[in-house]
């Protein structure tokens, strides 16, 4: 049955049927070859997503697209400008700053790219910078939407893997930091070496004034992640909150969200949910099916045999998930390989929360790869252009990335450090 369903999946992957509707199709061949009662499909799908933690997913992409049309991101970006805008190269650095301070609400990167890129890469172009850079820096540095905290694929993990998202909330401010920063030194070293950004402080805001103007949309990730870790509100209630905020922001503070918008906002969420929900649901049956199969004991047992020490084990799945997040969505690929991975990760020892941090990161650079990278299209589509040409520019971006991921990898301190303080008994 899993064989079949694996080339059934691969045969529909090849067609280029979306991967929500290849994953349902294998899950039903396989069902079909199997003999079994249809109304497992039914059944499963619908436990897939009948769960609570869940809920944050629709609310954190509706708080997304709030603070994109209210006027919070572009205040993030005045308020990010007036710290590191002022140096050559500042204006890219601006970019990755503010998608770090943007991703402490909306935990997606897709939502990122749109509510940032709609306003930095025009500016990038304007002030002399490629258009292709522009839009490879952009999908990059979106990825963080996904690894600092609160973050969509965080909460998939938590869910599927059975490990508190709390614990792996405050756990991705490490890795997040790390790449940041790594990015942000990388575009200033790349700038000075090419001469690019000599007037990017051009219209720059005093940093008073700034943190004034944007205060309000400061205060959010403030009282999101406070009330996290502050015990007030659990992060799916930190979601609902989330979009409150944004709107009372939007509609009475900046007055930039009017009634008529509203609708298109909420239809703009609702598919992004629905899309999303469809994929959790379609992959919890596959994870189901082949649950029974016996695969992920099978899989768990070849590579204790195979990979014998944990450095082995953690450099296997490094490489398996960067293959396969290059073909399969973010989510799909958390529902469907966390339950499989992380018993195993567990039996060499390494910290189910570490795991998690390592495989998310790996995974979201899956984002940024060919063919189906959804930061690149989201970028390229606010840049308006083609994928093929920004694949030359995003190749130096990935390696930055890569590095970052190997020392997630083998250095656990930098997730579990943090963790450990809070978590202390």
């Amino acid at each position: 049955m899993s064989i079949v369903m694996l080339i059934t999946m691969v045969l529909c992957f090849a067609l280029t049927i979306s991967v929500a509707v290849s994953i349902g199709l294998a899950s039903i061949v396989g069902i079909q070859v199997n003999n079994a009662n249809m109304l497992i499909s039914v059944k499963e799908m619908f436990n897939a997503i009948n769960k609570f933690p869940l809920a944050a997913i629709p609310f954190f992409i509706l708080a997304g697209n709030i603070m994109e049309t209210g006027g919070i991101s572009r205040r993030l970006v005045e308020f990010a400008k007036s710290i590191v805008g002022g140096v050559q190269g500042g204006l890219p650095m601006t970019c990755v700053l503010t998608c770090m301070i943007f991703a402490a609400v909306s935990g997606s990167s897709v939502a990122t790219t749109f509510a940032v890129g709609t306003i930095l890469i025009p500016a990038l172009i304007k002030h002399g910078y490629p258009t292709t850079w522009a839009a490879s820096l952009q999908a990059t540095s979106a990825e963080l939407g996904v690894i600092i905290p609160p973050s969509i694929p965080l909460i998939l993990y938590g869910v599927s893997a059975e490990v508190s998202i709390g614990e792996l909330f405050i756990a991705g401010f490490g890795p997040g930091l790390l790449i940041g920063g790594a990015l942000m030194l990388f575009v200033w070293a790349y700038c000075r070496f090419k001469g690019w950004g000599k007037s990017d402080g051009d219209g720059r805001l005093g940093f008073g004034r700034a943190t004034l103007k944007a205060g309000w949309a400061l205060l959010m990730p403030v009282i999101i992640l406070g009330g996290i870790y502050g015990g007030v509100f659990t992060p799916t209630e930190a979601s609902a909150v989330a979009v409150f905020y944004a709107l009372i922001v939007g509609m009475v503070i900046y007055r930039e969200i009017r009634f008529s918008d509203l609708a298109v906002i909420l239809r703009k969420s609702v598919l992004s949910s629905a899309v999303i929900m469809f994929i959790i649901a379609n992959a919890g049956l596959f994870a189901f099916l082949i649950t029974r199969a016996g695969v992920p004991d099978a899989i768990g047992h070849w590579l204790q045999e195979v990979l014998k020490s944990p450095a082995y084990f953690l450099l296997g799945v490094n490489l398996a998930l960067f293959l396969i997040g290059m073909f399969i969505e973010t989510s799909a690929a958390i529902i469907v390989l966390a339950p499989i991975l992380a018993p195993v990760a567990m039996h060499f020892g390494i910290d189910p929360v570490h795991f998690g941090l390592v495989m998310v990161v790996n995974l979201a650079l899956g984002m940024i790869t060919p063919p189906f990278g959804v930061n690149l299209f989201a970028a390229c589509t606010v840049a308006r252009i083609s994928l093929d040409r920004i694949i030359k520019d995003l190749i130096p971006f990935v390696l930055v990335i890569v590095a970052c991921l190997m020392v997630i990898t083998y250095v656990p301190v930098l997730s579990l450090g943090l963790r450990d303080l809070v978590y202390a008994k």
